[in-house]
């Protein structure tokens, strides 16, 4: 998982940029979360919108990840000011697949953050939710569009005004194989609504559909269903004898 180097150029943009998304994301995922007691893993942590929501619906350790150092600054210091995440947040600069979790996880939570991960990576993801999710455990994630190899026109997906200036986010994808794509963002920022930067950056991103996340889970004896609005594409997964 390459994290830290794909966001090193758009890192100071991101967390801004995806707080509204976390608006509409927060509600179903706190839903999905109740009543969980064993330890929760946030995979890409980033900025650590997600962590405030997991705080908020669970009382459990929380374990974030986030292999970026500039994105994992960001999350530092909300933990840090924050004393409900102060006293149970551990934030570790692994990959999820390289990190120290706990033994027996109640939730692993992957928002945005899926495409990241290869075929063969996903295998072992699914192998340790199998092993370490307690009874009733579960994992939470979504299926960012699209969930197959195709091109996206170039769209604009922030717009956000601090003071005088305002920054605005554009992405548009392109096939780069079978499975996956490749993202371009273009990041401006304005000053008085005259153009005084551009940030570009490109990063691969592994598709997944509905009917590959099922038949991948199934080999693992796990199952996914449905959570939240349609459009927000969370499922959540449980072991087959939960």
């Amino acid at each position: 998982m390459r994290v830290a180097d794909e966001y090193e150029r758009s890192a100071e943009f991101i967390d801004v940029m995806i707080a509204p998304h976390w608006a509409v994301l927060g509600p179903p995922l706190e839903e999905a979360l109740r009543g969980i007691t064993d330890p929760v893993v946030d995979v890409g942590a980033g900025g650590g919108h997600g962590t405030r929501v997991m705080a908020k619906a669970v009382e459990a350790e929380i374990v974030a990840v986030e292999p970026s150092p500039a994105l994992r600054s960001v999350l530092m210091a909300r933990v840090n000011e924050a004393a409900e995440l102060r006293d149970r947040v551990t934030v570790l600069p692994e990959g999820l697949l390289d990190a120290e979790l706990p033994h027996r996880l109640g939730a692993v939570v992957a928002m945005n953050v899926l495409g990241h991960f290869a075929p063969a990576d996903r295998q072992r993801i699914w192998t340790l939710l199998a092993e370490r999710l307690v009874p009733g455990g579960r994992a939470v994630l979504n299926l960012q569009p699209p969930t197959e190899p195709a091109t996206v026109p170039e769209t604009r997906s922030a717009d956000v005004r601090l003071g005088r200036r305002r920054y605005e986010g554009w992405g548009r994808a392109e096939p780069a194989g079978p499975d996956r794509i490749t993202w371009h963002m273009t990041y401006r920022t304005y000053h008085d609504d005259r153009l005084t930067d551009e940030v570009t950056a490109s990063y691969d991103w592994w598709v997944l559909n509905e009917q590959q996340l099922t038949a991948e889970l199934a080999g693992h004896d796990l199952k996914p269903a449905r959570t939240g609005p349609a459009e927000l594409g969370m499922y959540l997964i449980r072991r087959g004898d939960a």
